[in-house]
Parts: C-alpha cells; sequence; structure tokens
C-alpha cells in the first residue's frame, strides 16, 4: 500500500483545540454543538474548517490555518473562540477546556448524530468507546521531506512524558479523584488503535503496517490511528495528540512552541546528517505511564542508557536549550511561558487544589476552568 506525504513547508503549524461546553448553572456538561455549528456555519465558508463537531454533543473543536508563528496560531483560535461565545451563552453555557469533566457521567451524554465514523467507532469498541468523554490539543508542524517524518516521530517519543506532564488535566473521573494526574492518557490508550505508535525504521515498514491493518478489517484508513504521536500524510505533518484538554490560551502557546521547537530542532539535526536519539519501546511506555500518574512529579527515563531525572529539572535545561530555535521561529516568549506552567501547577494541580479548598466539591472546580479560558491563570501567592 503506498501512501503519499504531502510535502509542507518545514516547521509551520497548526492546532486544534477540543473545548467542552457546560451548563451555566449547574456546571455539567451541555449538549449544545449543533446548536452552536448550525449557528456559526459561515466560519467554514471560503476556507479551512475553523469549527467543527466532535465524538460528543457536548464539544465543539476549534481549528486554527496553516501560520509560521505559533502567537498568529494562538490568535486564529482565538477569534473563533470569540465567535463561539456569543451562541453559547444564548444557550445558557459556557467554553472550557480539560483532559476530563470533573464529575460528567458518560452515560448522559450523546455521540453527534449522522456521523457514519463515530457510529462505527462505538459499535465496535462499545463500553470503552462510549467512556471517551475526554478532550486534548493537537498540533502539527509541517515536514518538509517524507523520509524526515518517522525519524522525527521516534526523537519526540523521549519527549512525551514531558508533553503528557505539562497539560495532564485529568484527575477526576465521573466525580472521584483517580490519583493520576492524566487519567485521560489511559482511558484513551484502551480504544484499538490508540495510545503509542510503533516506532518504524522506514516508510515502507508503516505502509506495510497500515496495508496489514487495513486487510483484516481494523481500519479502512490510516487516519483512523489515533496515536499519541502520528505521521499526518494528507497535510504533510507530525501530529502530537498525547496532550490532555488545555485549559489557557497561553499553556496552547507553550506547549506548540515547545513541539515546534523540538521538530525543527530534529529536522536541522537530519539535514546535518544526524539522527534524532531515541529510547526503548519499554522505556518510552514507562515513562508515559509514571506521567499520567504523577504528572510533574514524575522522575523520566531520559535516554537509551536508562538515565532519569525530575520531568521539571529536565524541562528548565530543555528550555534554554531550545532558546536559540525559538527565537529563529518567533515563539520565544511562548517557550519561555512553560517556565510559569512549572513554578505555578499544571491544571490537574490547579483543580485540585480547588477542590481540596472546597472541601472536595468539584462545582468551583468547573467554575475555575471556565474562568481560566476566559481570564488565564492567577499566579498562586
Amino acid at each position: 500500500m503506498r501512501i503519499d506525504f504531502t510535502t509542507s513547508e518545514r516547521s509551520t503549524l497548526g492546532i486544534e483545540w477540543e473545548l467542552a461546553l457546560v451548563d451555566r448553572e449547574t456546571g455539567d456538561l451541555a449538549p449544545h454543538a449543533p446548536a452552536i455549528l448550525a449557528d456559526l456555519e459561515n466560519l467554514n465558508d471560503g476556507g479551512p474548517v475553523r469549527l467543527t463537531h466532535e465524538l460528543l454533543t457536548n464539544t465543539v473543536e476549534v481549528v486554527s490555518g496553516v501560520h509560521h508563528r505559533v502567537p498568529d496560531a494562538v490568535d486564529d483560535l482565538r477569534s473563533t473562540i470569540d465567535a463561539v461565545h456569543r451562541p453559547a451563552e444564548t444557550l445558557g453555557a459556557d467554553l472550557l477546556c480539560a483532559g476530563t469533566h470533573p464529575f460528567g457521567r458518560y452515560s448522559d451524554q450523546e455521540v453527534t448524530p449522522g456521523n457514519e465514523r463515530y457510529a462505527t467507532l462505538i459499535d465496535r469498541t462499545r463500553w470503552w468507546g462510549r467512556q471517551m468523554m475526554i478532550w486534548g490539543v493537537h498540533v502539527h508542524v509541517g515536514i518538509d521531506s517524507r523520509d524526515k517524518a518517522l525519524p522525527i516521530l521516534n526523537g519526540l517519543l523521549t519527549y512525551l512524558p514531558h508533553f503528557q506532564a505539562l497539560t495532564a488535566s485529568s484527575p477526576f473521573w465521573v466525580g472521584e479523584e483517580t490519583g493520576y494526574a492524566s487519567n485521560r492518557a489511559l482511558m484513551f490508550q484502551q480504544l484499538p488503535t490508540a495510545g503509542l505508535p510503533p516506532q518504524f525504521g522506514a516508510w515502507a515498514n508503516y505502509e506495510e503496517m497500515v496495508a496489514d491493518m487495513t486487510h483484516t478489517g481494523v481500519i479502512d484508513h490510516h487516519s483512523e490511528l489515533r496515536w499519541d504521536i502520528r505521521p499526518s500524510p494528507k497535510w504533510g505533518t507530525l501530529e502530537t495528540r498525547v496532550f490532555d484538554g488545555i485549559a489557557t490560551f497561553e499553556e496552547v502557546g507553550a506547549v506548540a512552541a515547545l513541539v515546534q521547537c523540538l521538530v525543527d530542532d530534529m529536522s536541522q539535526s537530519l539535514d546535518d546528517g544526524d539522527e534524532p536519539p531515541q529510547m526503548q519501546p519499554w522505556f518510552v511506555r514507562e515513562n508515559k505511564w509514571r506521567a499520567a500518574r504523577y504528572g510533574m512529579d514524575a522522575i523520566v527515563i531520559q535516554n537509551s542508557d536508562g538515565d532519569e531525572r525530575l520531568v521539571t529539572d529536565d524541562l528548565r535545561d530543555l528550555v534554554v536549550r531550545l532558546e536559540p530555535t525559538a527565537e529563529r521561529l518567533g515563539c520565544l516568549a511562548e517557550l519561555r511561558s512553560l517556565d510559569t506552567i512549572v513554578e505555578h501547577g499544571a491544571s490537574y494541580q490547579r483543580q485540585l487544589s480547588v477542590s481540596a479548598r472546597h472541601g472536595g466539591d468539584l462545582r468551583p472546580v468547573v467554575s475555575s476552568l471556565v474562568r481560566e479560558l476566559r481570564e488565564g491563570v492567577t499566579p498562586r501567592v
């Protein structure tokens, strides 16, 4: 099976941001996406899709255009979200983003009607598919040569726990504190085509796998492989999907800057004849679990030799190392704002803190997430 990879301009990027709709009075999830999409259907006229539906009717996905600079992509998202607020307010709904809703129940949610792909997913995966009451952020970065895609993917897996710890935002599930920073990470990988990607040596190996999966009826198209990081041949990008739902514009920009800088840095290494370092699959798998469980307190495996370090310490040094790349790409301020997340806490830490201050009541957690999307994060004193 031949899979053509569209060549993109190096290190261009696009961002997809899944947002949950919640009732303003109760804080519970609200099935208003179809009405909002109908009201704003003109947003998608005459150009790329900016707003679309997702698996559940409580979700809208906001999509940026293709940009060279992270701040431009974030501003693009902001303009669409500003437009979504108007019909949402008319319906008595607010917007927020987290990996999971603190107390919503999957059994109360509606699957988006009229979509054959979603119907097939639910029919095949049944109970686990119905559990997918989760939200995330996807960052695409352009790759200027197909032969770079898989080496860079393999190199990015070294930083998968960093991505997951920074964005961990799903400490609650159906009203219960799970003990995990990212319960979403372990929920999502229960689907048979989700989770960690294989580490392929060549594009032909990827094509062979897709051919096998298609022949046996596991998938109908390679886009149904919902890996944490995957090639996106249609767009000529690598798509990083491991992120939990991200609460604020500032944090979306920070994480997008990190991915863009890492991909560009590895692309340059390949141009210089150096393969990005990669780790054994069992180390990658262990790192994913550690970051999901412990978040910003995770001790991660750094390399194939098995050296270990606290993820926040590694992140601080990573920001410094990538600063020249970020300055060239125009995202230095966004990259440096990763230090703010390290200093003031990731979303799961903020949610747990709000819950503790209110005696375990999770409604204030929802209110805080709504406020963070509108106003950003107030640093802890």
